[in-house]
Order: C-alpha cells, then structure tokens, then sequence
C-alpha cells in the first residue's frame, strides 16, 4: 500500500510539473559582438501537442522590419526542457547589409506571481548555412495581444463542415485538460484538434491510450472553442471519440461525432469561483 501510495504521488507530482507553453510569449533577444543588432524584440507563437512543438517566430526591430521563421522542436516537462529549432525561412524585411539568422534555442520555463517567462539561450547559422551567428541569450514573457498576426491556413474539413455544439461546459479553474480515447471498438479513427482555430493535435488515431492536450482559460478570454474533427471514419462509421474533461475538481465525460458534414464543438466558458459570503470580509 505505501509503494502504491508513493507511486501515485509521484504521478501527481510530474502531472503538476508540467506547463501549458500554449501561446505567444514576446521579448528581447539579446545577441554577442558582430550580430546586425546587440538587442531586438521576438515573439513566438507556440502550439504544443503532446511534447511536440510547432509554431512561428518574428525577430523585429520594428513591425516593418522583421524576420518571420517556422520551427519546430521539443517539450520535456520532467525536466523543464524546452529545445526549439527554426527550420523554415517564411518572410523577411530587413536593412540591406544584414543576414537572417536560422536559430536553434534551449529554454525553460519560470513562474513567478502572475508573470510566466521562459528562459534561456541561442545560437545559429546565417541563412544558407554560411557562418556561424553570434550566440545570446533571451528571455519571453507570456502575452495575449501580439505585434503580428500569423496567417493560419484552415483546412476545409474545418471550414466547410459544421461546427455542432455538443456542449458548453463552465468552469472556474485556469488550465482544463482535455483526453481523447476511442469510443468503443478501436476501429482506426483519427482525429485533429484545434482550439480557437488553432491545431493543438493533429491527425491522431484513437486508441485506448489518451491523447492528452491542454486548454487555458484566461479572464480577459474567457471563451475557448474546441472542435474535434474526424480525419476518416475508420472501419465503423461515424468517427467517435471519448473526451474526458478534468477541470479542477470537476470532471465531464463527453461522447463526440464527427462525419464528412460535422464536426463536434465544446465551448468552455470560464465562471467566476463562487466565494462563501460568511467568509468575504
């Protein structure tokens, strides 16, 4: 009994240790001798889905004087590791005698009050590979309003079916965490996820183990739309799924369905914790 009880404390430990990175984080980025700039702004748009991490960086000095870059890379919550590569020169507009830099970071992530940050350092090669770009650090801060708009591509089996309400679900707590299984027999369904539009998992089969994503209510967006969509009907048709909502305390059990017309939409909208007034002062 103690040795179970250890165990499921530590699995209650390592579940808590990790960080919704969920989101943009904007900052400077502090660069070594010889770089175009010593100091200049980033943002990053990050979408994580499992430990896998996608998203969009901006290096500016101004909004009309940027570098817009993809990347992709890793999230290990045990050790609060967070490695992130560019690997896609999207667009840039910069003063003629300077070179994008293709970045490689090393990251962690840092809460202090109600400020997250995530922190750490840099390096990279010139685009093309050519020299070796000064090194630095850096240092983000979460943020809800971003200098740039990333131009986010739906796919038509998101904007050409309908979005069916199953349910809207009130909570009072900061992150839900949401867990994806195969309802019923696994017959090789396969679902992508996005929340606001943006896709948190994608094109993944159901099985009997959870596909686990996470959703952040935050008081000035309190309303988060998640749609689950069937990328096939596997063996048996419709496409259906099991998602199991924790939200604190509470926990909701909700059996979706998606098809070639429809897709299954929950909305979460966050409700202010109930105070017992004896207690108020």
């Amino acid at each position: 009994m103690r040795f179970s009880t250890f165990i499921t404390c530590l699995l209650f430990c390592v579940t808590c240790s990790s960080q919704n990175i969920n989101g943009i984080w904007k900052g400077r980025l502090v660069q070594g001798p010889g770089g175009c700039f010593p100091v200049y702004n980033i943002e990053m748009h990050i979408q994580i889905a499992a430990t896998r991490i996608t998203g969009t960086s901006y290096h500016y000095a101004d909004t009309s004087n940027f570098v817009r870059e993809e990347f992709e890379g890793t999230y290990d919550p045990l050790k609060n590791e967070i490695l992130i590569n560019e690997t896609n020169m999207i667009s840039f507009h910069i003063p003629y005698d300077c070179v994008p830099c293709i970045k490689s970071y090393s990251l962690s992530f840092h809460k202090g009050g109600n400020e997250e940050q995530l922190r750490g350092s840099w390096s990279g090669t010139t685009l093309g590979n050519k020299t070796t770009c000064p090194p630095g650090t850096l240092v983000l801060t979460r943020t809800v309003q971003p200098d740039f708009k990333p131009e986010i591509k739906l796919p038509s089996t998101l904007t050409q079916r309908k979005n069916e309400l199953v349910k809207e679900i009130k909570v009072d707590t900061g992150t839900i965490r949401l867990d994806f299984y195969d309802n019923g027999i696994i017959d090789g369904d396969s679902i992508s996820v996005y929340v606001n539009n943006i896709p948190v998992i994608t094109n993944k089969m159901l099985t009997t183990k959870p596909i686990t994503t996470y959703v952040r209510i935050e008081l000035n967006k309190p309303e988060q739309e998640v749609i689950m969509v069937g990328e096939n009907l596997g063996s048996i048709p419709p496409n259906t799924a099991l998602m199991i909502v924790t939200a604190g305390e509470e926990r909701y059990l909700l059996y979706l369905v998606s098809d070639e017309k429809k897709n299954a939409l929950v909305r979460f909208l966050y409700e202010n914790p109930k105070r017992n007034k004896k207690n108020m002062p």
